[in-house]
């Protein structure tokens, strides 16, 4: 009974993720420019999904798939990013665009591999060897749009934020 709820829920908040998370980035990136300390609504609603998304996540390998038990801490971690993201982002300690942007980045990168992966290996046509492309591309990929993107970032904020990098 509970995981047609679950799936739902699953679903709804992985697609509300995936939608918010580069109008997130987006947003705070145009915040910090204009010498804002926090992140925007936006982020708010990003991690208020991420949250979802995992806690849901990890219900239905509770509920039905207990062999991918190894997905609950992969949960944990990813919410974990986009808190990163939120405290580096309000502190603003030495460094803290990395911790911004590798997490809110590292969050949406495991956001897409899910998605693909769910796509293309659990309910899709890959088999064998090459299932690790499903879970390693987005990774490959993302790492190196989060860099540029953290570039881009230290070039737009004022000198004194950008000083504290």
């Amino acid at each position: 009974m509970a995981y047609p709820a679950l799936l739902i829920v699953h679903i709804a908040t992985g697609i509300a993720g995936l939608l918010l998370g580069p109008l997130a980035m987006r947003q705070d990136t145009r915040r910090f420019a204009s010498a804002e300390r926090s992140t925007g609504v936006l982020s708010a609603w990003y991690r208020a999904a991420t949250l979802l998304v995992c806690l849901s996540a990890a219900g239905l390998v509770i509920e039905r798939r207990t062999d991918l038990w190894w997905l609950v801490p992969v949960s944990a971690l990813t919410y974990g990013l986009v808190m990163l993201a939120k405290v580096s982002a309000s502190r603003r300690h030495r460094g803290w665009t990395h911790g911004y942007v590798h997490g809110q980045g590292g969050s949406y990168i495991a956001l897409v591999t899910a998605l693909i992966v769910v796509a293309l290996v659990v309910n899709g046509p890959m088999t064998g060897p090459v299932e690790l492309v499903p879970w390693l591309a987005p990774t490959a990929i993302g790492t190196v749009l989060i860099e540029v993107w953290r570039r881009r970032l230290i070039a737009a904020l004022p000198t004194a934020l950008a000083t504290a990098q």
